[in-house]
C-alpha cells in the first residue's frame, strides 16, 4: 500500500520522496537531535534508511513516514509505525518519531504521534501500540505519556545494537492498549 497521507491540524505524514534525503540527513546529522538516538548518520546511511522505510511501506503498508509541516511544506522529521525489531516490541506496532531540533517544543511530535496512533488503531489489528526510547530521552518519554502510553518497567531492556559501555544502552518500553486509546 502506498499513497499514505495523514493530515493533522498542522502536519502531514506522507510517503517518502527522493527530495527528502537532504533535509532528513540534516536532521540525522545534527548532534542535538541524535544525542539520545545514536550516532550521527551519513548521507548514505540516511538514503539507505529511507529506502528501508519505502520498502517497508510497500510490503506492510506503513513505516516511519515523512513528517511535513503544512504551513510551509518543510520536512521536519519522521513519524509513524513500524513492526518493532528488538526486545519487547519485536513484531509489535511500534510508534516512533524524530524531529529537527528547531521544531522541538511546538507540540509537533505529540500531534504527529497522535495521528499515527489513530492510524494504527483504524488500520491494524494490533491490540496495543508500543514505543521505546533511551532512559534519558525525557522529551520522547513525555510524548509517550501525553499519548496516554504507560511505562512498562518490567519490559525495559538493553538495546542489542548499542555497545555495552554506551550511555544509550538502556531502553524503556511504553504501551497503550487499543481499548485505552479508543476510550480516552
Amino acid at each position: 500500500m502506498t499513497g499514505i497521507r495523514i493530515e493533522t491540524e498542522r502536519l502531514v505524514l506522507r510517503d517518502w520522496r527522493e527530495a527528502d534525503t537532504a533535509p532528513f540527513h540534516a536532521i540525522c546529522s545534527d548532534p542535538v537531535v541524535m544525542a539520545t538516538l545514536g550516532p550521527l548518520m551519513s548521507r548514505a546511511q540516511v538514503a539507505a534508511r529511507l529506502a528501508q522505510m519505502q520498502a517497508m511501506q510497500t510490503e506492510l503498508g506503513h513505516c516511519f513516514w515523512a513528517l511535513e509541516r503544512q504551513s510551509d511544506a518543510r520536512l521536519i522529521g519522521w513519524c509513524g509505525v513500524i513492526r518493532g525489531t528488538v526486545g519487547p516490541v519485536n513484531g509489535k506496532a511500534e510508534l516512533g518519531w524524530r524531529l529537527a531540533s528547531d521544531c522541538w517544543g511546538h507540540g509537533y511530535a505529540s500531534e504527529a504521534a497522535h495521528g499515527a496512533a489513530d492510524w494504527v488503531f483504524a488500520n491494524l489489528p494490533d491490540d496495543a501500540a508500543w514505543a521505546i526510547t533511551t532512559v534519558e530521552n525525557r522529551a520522547s518519554r513525555a510524548v509517550m505519556e501525553r499519548l496516554g502510553m504507560i511505562h512498562q518497567p518490567a519490559l525495559d531492556f538493553d538495546h542489542p545494537s548499542v555497545p555495552a559501555d554506551d550511555p544509550l544502552l538502556r531502553h524503556v518500553t511504553y504501551r497503550i492498549a487499543r481499548s485505552e486509546w479508543l476510550n480516552r
